[in-house]
């Protein structure tokens, strides 16, 4: 049994989510200009991909969906990440899983990165739904989550504004920018401040975290860093490939289910 669920599983976006790895070497004839207008040749050396698209999304989710209910503890939670495009359609399955009444929150992840729509409002968002699988019973650590500075420090006074205020739902963070040093090269791959945050709130050392579409490992990351235990799962090698990358000074068991 399992005392936290994490999941960023595909947004049914119709696309080929893929990232590429470049290397670059200074040549006369390259094919890029970069510092100091130097010529550059880039070669591409890695390539991670995954086809995002469902005819049917309700039936990918719900026996995975019914799975994670089963494995949680009675006083676990589960952070299900999503974008617009299916949000809706996911909460009303997961209300019809986990229980209307162990809904506790819609948080929004903002960010202001990457390119922008010129016929609508720019989407710059994502949705985590939080569920408790019993609302009467759930780890909410409410003094160990990060803080964050206030707006208008000088009106709450120095010990306030130096202690900092509780993020609210919505919740402002950059996405893992191309030169970050936690780019791992997987695409959709999340920022390791997000999962500390979840992990901090809604569970406690030595526990045990799920994440059953894990990507780059992140949650993983996080857990390490925290001090929880943690199961990652993924069925794209190349996220099996980017994790053991990533987790390589780690002493970790991996198995595989072929």
């Amino acid at each position: 049994m399992v005392d936290l669920i994490y999941i960023d599983p595909p947004f049914n976006t119709g696309k080929l989510q893929s990232r590429r790895q470049l290397k670059t070497t200074r040549s006369e004839s390259g094919d890029r200009i970069g510092f100091g207008d130097q010529s550059y040749t880039t070669e591409v050396v890695a390539r991670r991909d995954y086809r995002d698209n469902f005819t049917d999304y309700r039936s990918f989710l719900e026996p995975r969906l019914l799975q994670a209910y089963r494995v949680l503890k009675p006083s676990g939670s589960l952070y299900f990440h999503i974008d617009f495009r299916e949000a809706h359609y996911c909460k009303v399955l997961l209300d019809e899983i986990f229980g209307r009444e162990n809904f506790l929150n819609e948080i929004i992840w903002a960010y202001d990165f990457g390119g922008r729509a010129k016929d609508r409002w720019p989407a710059k968002h994502d949705n985590i739904f939080f569920y408790a699988k019993d609302a009467q019973n759930y780890t909410f650590n409410r003094e160990d989550i990060d803080r964050i500075p206030y707006m208008a420090p000088g009106l709450v006074g120095e010990e306030k504004a130096k202690k900092g205020k509780l993020p609210t739902d919505t919740w402002w963070h950059t996405i893992v920018g191309t030169n970050s040093k936690e780019k791992t090269g997987y695409p959709t791959q999340k920022p390791l401040g997000v999962l500390e945050r979840i992990i901090r709130a809604s569970s406690n050392p030595g526990d045990l975290v799920l994440d059953f579409f894990a990507g780059s490992g992140t949650t993983g990351a996080a857990c390490l860093k925290l001090g929880r235990y943690f199961a990652l799962v993924d069925n794209n090698p190349q996220a099996i490939e980017v994790m053991q990358k990533r987790f390589v000074n780690e002493d970790i068991k991996w198995t595989r289910d072929d």
